[in-house]
């Protein structure tokens, strides 16, 4: 692998997340938003979907231009996990329950 197929994989694919003191959350590379409350914010990413657990947690900035979000609250866990939700591809959650 060349010097500049190393650069353009790296490029396709940044993501950054940056937690400062369990307060805030800094995520790049962000998709879509699926879904938020004071308690769990889901986020698709480049890598896959991004779990964010805690208490009085906010979407405090959302720029999908930029990619970035921003999440303020009291933060306890990250997590990812696939990155689609294709509930076609396998049969859903009953498919792989019974695969």
């Amino acid at each position: 692998m060349t010097i500049d197929e190393r650069k353009q994989i790296n490029s396709t694919i940044v993501q950054n997340i940056i937690l400062e003191n369990r307060e805030k959350l800094t995520i790049s590379g962000v998709n879509d938003v699926l879904s938020f409350d004071d308690q769990i914010i889901i986020v698709e990413t480049e890598l896959g979907l991004l779990t964010v657990k805690g208490e009085n947690i906010r979407i405090n900035k959302l720029s999908l231009d930029t990619t970035e979000v921003i999440v303020e609250g009291k933060i306890f866990s990250l997590s990812y996990s696939e990155k689609s939700l294709d509930k076609n591809s396998s049969g859903g959650f009953l498919g792989k329950l019974f695969k």
